[in-house]
């Protein structure tokens, strides 16, 4: 169980990260939202389609500086307007601002304009638990791989350098394969495979350090078969520079053909097992379920061990899937794990569990929140 193992040390959570105040302007529902966020969290309720996991990924849009769904930026603005607008104080104020003409974002931290995105990300810390979790375990290698993105990204700004010279390699060497020039797209081989070798290490040391961690995550949630988490790249192989680039070269021909990359950690996989079966493909979905939360619980840890605060938890709609049992549990994991802000939402009361029903309770109507 979960409280069995080794604690992380008292000075990884030295400060809990806290929301004081946030500021929206035409974001999805939201024509203008003003509140200030009570130090330990809330309870947002309203019926769906009110606007409560809009709220969220405002929140969680001053972390990414993107939609935590997936959505564009301009399918982010409400109808008929020009562009949209969040703010948040915690430790610094952050803003982030998109137009829809000339789609240019602009994200300020301290009242500073942060040319590089990259600088800014992460600023403020926080985990999103959602249903729509389950897509990381049943959905195919790019869904987990954007896990591992997203978790590395904010805990590592190595790894964010990296990825991003990895994808700008990949974009030119795709295009020189669209156009069937294999000379044009090997020049792309050495920054491709200097870039992708840092991203794949840096997956597979993750996943390494804090395979047994998910173990233990899944075990107190419930499980009582061998949960396991590996990452298998897509080549068989831990893929070094060298080998990287031998192994593009070697491929180049097959590449044009196909107009794309086929070698690199774009297509490896972050493979979940239990009892040996791959979750993905024999694991039900109270099995899945219970390996998604265990991802987001591992992304909290890795977020508090690495930048010594505790993140802001965001749950959406998450306990009215679980069972009495597995609420207990996930309720004393989150105690241990997440201990700071809270920020929950539900359609009513009744799906909240009742421990968590002293926090302060908010309501959702038309995108609009009030006491």
């Amino acid at each position: 169980m979960i409280s069995e193992a080794q604690p992380l040390p008292p000075t990884s959570v030295a400060e809990p990260t806290r929301l004081s105040q946030l500021t929206v302007r035409n974001f999805r529902n939201f024509g203008s939202l003003d509140c200030a966020l009570p130090p330990e969290g809330m309870v947002v309720l309203g019926a769906n389609g009110q606007g409560k996991t809009n709220l969220l990924e405002a929140i969680y849009y001053l972390v990414l500086f993107k939609s935590f769904r997936g959505a564009r930026d301009r399918d982010l603005v409400r109808f008929g307007e020009s562009g949209f607008f969040v703010a948040g104080a915690a430790h610094e104020r952050i803003t982030a601002g998109y137009e829809v003409t000339g789609r240019r974002k602009k994200v300020t931290v301290a009242g500073q304009e942060v040319f590089r995105l990259a600088d800014a990300v992460g600023t403020i810390a926080a985990v999103v638990f959602s249903p729509a979790d389950r897509m990381i375990v049943d959905g195919g290698p790019a869904a987990r791989r954007r896990y591992l993105d997203v978790l590395l990204s904010l805990s590592a700004p190595a790894y964010l350098t990296a990825l991003s010279r990895f994808r700008n390699a990949l974009r030119q060497r795709n295009a020189a394969l669209r156009r069937g020039r294999p000379a044009d797209a090997s020049a792309f081989d050495e920054p491709l495979a200097a870039a992708a070798a840092v991203v794949a290490e840096h997956r597979r040391q993750w996943a390494k350090r804090w395979g047994k961690r998910y173990a233990e995550y899944s075990e107190a949630l419930g499980e009582t078969g061998e949960a396991r988490m590996s990452y298998v790249p897509h080549h068989g192989s831990e893929g070094g520079v060298a080998e990287l680039r031998a192994a593009l070269a070697a491929n180049v021909d097959r590449d044009c053909r196909r107009g794309m990359t086929t070698v690199g950690p774009h297509r490896d996989d972050l493979v979940l097992r239990l009892e040996d079966k791959n979750l993905r493909t024999y694991g039900s979905a109270g099995q899945q379920r219970c390996a998604a939360i265990a991802l987001r619980l591992l992304e909290a840890e890795t977020l508090t061990d690495e930048r010594n605060t505790t993140p802001i938890a965001l749950y959406d709609d998450v306990f009215a899937e679980l069972d009495a049992q597995r609420q207990e549990r996930l309720l004393r994991l989150i105690r241990d794990t997440l201990p700071g802000q809270a920020i929950l939402t539900a359609p009513r009361e009744a799906e909240i569990p009742a421990a968590l029903l002293e926090l302060p309770r908010w309501t959702m109507r038309g995108g609009r929140l009030g006491r």
